[in-house]
């Protein structure tokens, strides 16, 4: 057995931080899109300061009328909110003070205040040059796409055969419209040749089961995924327990994946912000826990909005081990409550779950989600070696860096059964 050095107590919380920044990711929940998704892929100045989070804190400065807004070219919002939120005022907010953290690491020069500076030099990059970017210094080495087969645009990638083309991106298979909107789920299944009716027959069952299994295979599908409200209750007699019994858990277990549900979004709080306006929910956990007893062999992957569910279903998570906790979910990502859900997750749980994931909907994003998560992962554990240290208990290097490994990568692939597939 080779004896390891353990790490000395001037250098270990140093030591901690330069392994959480350079350890490569796996980000297992984005709405990103590898580049042969042409348009979905979202990137660059303006998609940056058009992000829903952006839009809705503009507002809170602006009398702007909402239709007004929504009526402006991109590039017009994008001055509007440049002006009210970077020049007018200081850009403190996690979202504000993240965009900051992207130019800067991007190379350019943030002192300057000038926009049209910045647009010139993303205009300098192709798309393709950004993403290589944008990865190498985020330290992301695969993405797990958001995917709807549903999406006419998507679809015909998907078609073509040029879905799977760069390696460092994987797909999971969306179904919200399935479970929440079946009246619209049936005519986009009718649609794409499906035999199906809103009655809940044998055959609109089997019919829907061949759909999921048809592009799960097509796209090599990592796992279920749906965004659910926040009353969402199970079991009930309703349609969404019907769908899960009878079409989304035996599709999963017949193909070996996990279905990934994220609970407690409230939508259209505001709808004159569109997509900006939707809101967190407090949830019951005890749906979660329902499934995972009534379903021993199948694995979940869970997340929920609202901050008030975030304790219980860690405690949830030491009693099933088919339940993966994952990241700090939409407007749970920010930095004071992504430090508190991980102290206690890691306190609950140590190194067994998945701290975060970045939910980044505009390529360069990943910059500053990561990097801000990443500093505050390392000094928790920091802390947490600091005080084993103070038993007796040393760590090494090599420890350590398997800590992190497993929390930013393999405990993802490990769940999937997937974790030979790592180098």
């Amino acid at each position: 057995m080779t004896v390891q050095t353990a790490v000395s107590k001037s250098d270990l919380r140093q030591t901690v931080e330069r392994l959480a920044m350079e350890t490569r990711v796996t980000d297992m929940h984005t709405h990103l899109y590898a580049p042969e998704f042409g348009e979905l892929l979202l990137w660059g100045i303006d998609e940056l300061l058009t992000y829903h989070y952006l839009i809705s804190e503009s507002f809170r400065w602006s009398d702007e009328e909402y239709e007004h807004f929504w009526s402006l070219s991109k590039r017009e919002q994008a001055d509007l909110i440049w002006k009210l939120l970077f020049i007018d005022h200081s850009p403190v907010s996690e979202a504000a003070s993240g965009f900051i953290t992207i130019l800067q690491r991007l190379g350019l020069d943030v002192s300057s205040r000038n926009l049209d500076d910045y647009r010139e030099a993303f205009a300098k990059r192709s798309v393709e040059e950004q993403v290589d970017a944008v990865m190498q210094i985020a330290g992301i080495e695969k993405i797990v796409m958001t995917n709807d087969p549903f999406d006419a645009v998507e679809r015909k990638v998907w078609l073509s055969g040029s879905g799977n083309a760069d390696s460092r991106f994987y797909a999971a298979l969306r179904v919200d419209t399935l479970l929440n909107d079946w009246p619209l789920a049936v005519k986009e299944l009718q649609g794409l040749g499906y035999d199906v009716s809103e009655e809940w027959s044998g055959k609109t069952q089997q019919e829907t089961r061949r759909f999921l299994t048809e592009w799960i295979t097509r796209m090599d599908a990592l796992y279920l995924a749906v965004s659910m409200p926040g009353d969402f209750t199970y079991p009930a007699e309703d349609h969404r327990s019907r769908m899960i019994d009878d079409v989304m858990v035996p599709v999963c277990r017949e193909t070996n994946i996990p279905f990934a549900l994220m609970i407690g979004v409230r939508r259209k709080v505001n709808p004159s912000l569109r997509l900006a306006g939707d809101m967190s929910m407090r949830s019951d956990v005890s749906a979660v826990e329902e499934l995972c007893r009534r379903y021993p062999e199948q694995k979940f992957l869970i997340t929920m909005l609202a901050r008030e569910n975030q304790h219980e279903l860690t405690v949830l998570a030491r009693k099933f081990r088919n339940l993966m906790i994952f990241g700090c979910w939409w407007f749970l990502h920010i930095e004071s409550m992504v430090e508190e859900m991980t102290r206690f997750r890691i306190e609950l749980l140590g190194t067994s779950m998945i701290p975060q994931h970045s939910d980044c909907r505009v390529f360069e994003q990943l910059v500053y989600k990561w990097e801000h998560s990443r500093k505050i992962i390392a000094n928790v554990l920091a802390e947490k070696y600091e005080r084993l240290r103070q038993s007796g208990w040393n760590v090494t290097e090599e420890e350590i860096q398997r800590d992190l490994d497993d929390m930013l990568n393999r405990n993802f692939w490990r769940f999937l059964g997937r974790d030979k597939q790592l180098r």
